[in-house]
């Protein structure tokens, strides 16, 4: 299945140009389609590309259809920069959605999409490094910045009464970034760190690193790092060499590859952090009806509602714009994003186009939530406290 959603995902690639006709407008989609995030990506694109249908099944943007063309980053910060580097140059795309990993959104906005003034909207971009980029007000994410999740994680981790833990985080923008907030608040409200260790990706084995982190005696160990690289390892060989058991995971690692390579059981005593959407959303049971009525399943797994609004935003940019000029992008995201204006859900594209044919402002308010956006382009947001639940993940706490 994985291998067959992988050739869709290229054939998109390869043919979604010659589909666009003279008063179509592109989108871009930067995705990390192959690369340790692999697992989760399938949704996601069916996230994107329900945005897209809706869109072209209710009027179409502004004079013709929508098209999204895709990007791959490969999952490195070499390939986010080529796929940005053919959205930007070659695709000529007004805007773009993505990408997913912290490392491959920044790679591809300081080499291309910063200079090439080309606005761009993450769904899950996550690194505290995207607060403080020069941007020209260029980048933009809809999930909350690893400062807060770090901070949130400590307080989960201290409120199931764990007092001391070992902590290994991935040395690229998402690790370290969460893994030393994490730190420094764990630490700050009391909690003891009693072994550390800063890894590096693409490894075979993770057993030196292990034996350090057990040396402490913690019965915990936390783990920032992704399920489809070192973190999935990294838990794999903790439980081969009876070195630990309880995991503490955050979003990365909240991977149903995770629970396929080492079992349900083994994670029974595990729980994991992620940026989640408001409890009780009717916008976000109009999108899962939506997307389940499309694609049959899918509609709960991780990202998806951002990744939907993230798309549907970007498209809403350019309707609010009237055209597709690269220049209009941030200030037309920024107003249809925020209030004032009438409230605009997920799927009501024939609303929210007659409203702005009207002259009139609308407020997006999507599935994952709403989104007004700071001086940073970053926004304020919710974690979910996740526990394994036969093949998923089961969200048992929020914290605002």
């Amino acid at each position: 299945m994985k291998k067959c959603m992988t050739l869709i995902a290229a054939a998109a690639l390869l043919g979604s140009t010659a589909l666009a006709q003279a008063d179509d407008t592109k989108v871009g989609v930067l995705m990390d389609i192959t690369g340790p995030i692999a697992s989760f990506i399938p949704p996601l694109q069916n996230a994107a590309n329900l945005a897209v249908k809706q869109v072209n099944d209710q009027g179409g943007l502004l004079d013709g259809k929508a098209v999204a063309i895709y990007g791959d980053t490969t999952g490195s910060a070499q390939g986010a920069v080529d796929a940005a580097q053919k959205l930007a140059n070659v695709e000529n795309v007004p805007i773009v959605m993505g990408a997913l990993m912290s490392g491959t959104t920044i790679a591809a906005a300081e080499a291309v999409f910063i200079p090439s003034g080309i606005v761009q909207i993450s769904p899950t971009a996550t690194s505290p490094a995207m607060t403080d980029m020069k941007d020209n007000d260029l980048v933009y994410r809809i999930v909350p910045s690893d400062n807060f999740q770090g901070q949130v994680l400590a307080q989960m981790v201290l409120d199931q009464g764990i007092e001391k833990v070992a902590v290994t985080y991935v040395n690229n923008d998402y690790g370290v970034g969460i893994g030393q907030t994490f730190m420094d608040a764990y630490r700050a409200a009391g909690g003891e760190i009693v072994a550390e260790v800063k890894h590096e990706e693409k490894k075979n084995s993770y057993r030196s690193e292990l034996a350090t982190l057990a040396k402490g005696g913690a019965d915990h160990l936390v783990v920032i790092a992704y399920a489809g690289d070192s973190g999935g390892k990294i838990v794999k060989q903790s439980i081969e060499g009876g070195l630990f058991s309880n995991f503490v995971g955050t979003d990365g690692l909240r991977d149903e590859l995770l629970i396929k390579d080492v079992g349900a059981e083994a994670l029974k005593t595990s729980f994991f952090s992620s940026p989640t959407s408001p409890a009780d959303n009717p916008a976000q049971k109009t999108l899962h009806d939506a997307f389940n009525a499309e694609y049959g399943e899918g509609a709960d797994k991780a990202f998806v509602d951002q990744t939907y609004d993230a798309t549907f935003l970007t498209l809403l940019a350019i309707e609010k714009a009237g055209s597709a000029d690269r220049g209009a992008m941030a200030a037309a995201l920024r107003d249809v994003a925020s209030s004032p204006g009438e409230k605009v859900g997920p799927g009501e594209w024939a609303k929210a186009k007659a409203l702005l044919k009207e002259g009139k402002d609308i407020d997006y308010d999507g599935a994952g939530g709403s989104y007004n956006f700071d001086a940073n382009g970053d926004v304020s947001g919710l974690i979910g406290k996740f526990v394994v639940d036969g093949d998923g993940y089961k969200q048992i706490a929020i914290f605002e």
